[in-house]
């Protein structure tokens, strides 16, 4: 189950005066804050979302984090904060994986142990403006699998982002928008909703927690392109190992409402998703199905998925530089901010 469960150590690091504190790893997993804290007032907090993987001899391994530190990167310009050093971030990664390495779920059970950085505006405001100081931190939580079997969508009503907002950041607030919708999704029985673009609302962007992709019947491979998407390193990553792996034709462009019953296959994918199967899209009544002429685990889809996972869990060797490994396995003494070490 993807849910939350607290992990012994987080890592903190503050900035203050124009520039970010030294870092340090901690125990205590409360935020404390002023009432009037820009993060609560005005929804100043960018995030990512990474996982660690035990592999079958023993090591732990990240997938990609170079490609979390530039998007959380990118996210923090956009949003009028001072970017994390990225060098900074993959050392905060290390630790906090090395940490928190007797709470990494074992090898083959499907597990793993999802990451979540996240910066937020601390400065008490009240005029809409940005703040001056900074929290950084990063928690870990063991999770299971986010979506369990096949994914029913829905064409939502709601928009997800406008053009030349902040869909192509991972802000905080782009998921504030898609709660409503979530819930009301849920109680219909479905899964995800499925956004169109906020200014024809005749093209597909991505749910509410993942980008989509869909398999034409000869084999090729089409994702929606867009400027008010998230950019998914799982996204790029499948885009890559299509073409490069597979030799699958491989189209990034805009589809149309129109389209979505002509293909075959139909996933999700993303950090928390993986790549995850759907089943089926209900646009108003008229529902297309996905996976008719042949069952997930004969599909594209899944030979993707195999080969991505395999990669995370240590079983094949992806290319070159997506797997990092914490730069030791030994839990070193770490020191808290008051200086007692444990």
């Amino acid at each position: 189950m993807f849910s939350y469960s607290k992990a012994p150590y987080r890592y903190i690091a503050k900035y203050k005066n124009g520039k970010w504190e030294e870092g340090y790893l901690s125990q205590d997993a409360n935020v404390v804050l002023n009432e009037s804290a820009c993060v609560l007032q005005y929804a100043q907090c960018v995030f990512e979302g990474l996982k660690a993987y035990k592999t079958r001899d023993g090591r732990i391994v990240c997938f990609r984090p170079d490609c979390n530190a530039s998007r959380m990167k990118d996210s923090a310009i956009r949003m009028a904060m001072p970017p994390y050093p990225e060098d900074k971030y993959l050392e905060a990664i290390d630790m906090v994986v090395r940490a928190n390495r007797e709470v990494i779920p074992p090898y083959g059970d499907g597990s793993s142990l999802y990451l979540r950085p996240f910066m937020i505006g601390t400065t008490p405001v009240l005029g809409v403006k940005p703040a001056d100081e900074y929290e950084f931190r990063i928690f870990a939580s063991p999770v299971g699998p986010y979506f369990d079997g096949k994914i029913k969508l829905r064409v939502c009503d709601f928009d997800r982002a406008a053009p030349n907002g902040t869909g192509n950041i991972k802000a905080s607030l782009n998921y504030a928008m898609s709660l409503y919708a979530i819930a009301d999704a849920h109680a219909q029985g479905y899964d995800e909703n499925l956004y169109l673009d906020a200014a024809t609302r005749r093209f597909l962007e991505e749910t509410g927690g993942a980008n989509i992709f869909f398999v034409t019947k000869e084999g090729s491979l089409v994702t929606p392109a867009s400027g008010t998407i998230l950019p998914s390193i799982t996204r790029r990553s499948v885009l890559e190992v299509a073409s490069k792996v597979f030799g699958m034709p491989v189209e990034e462009r805009r589809i149309s409402i129109d389209e979505i019953g002509g293909f075959e296959e139909c996933g999700l994918c993303g950090t928390a998703a993986v790549i995850s199967p759907v089943e089926s899209i209900d646009d108003h009544g008229q529902i297309y199905r996905y996976f008719r002429e042949r069952d997930f685990e004969s599909s594209f889809s899944w030979k993707l998925r195999t080969y991505l996972t395999e990669v995370q869990r240590g079983e094949r060797v992806g290319p070159e530089g997506w797997m990092s490994q914490p730069l030791s396995n030994e839990f070193e003494s770490l020191c808290l901010p008051s200086g007692v070490c444990d």
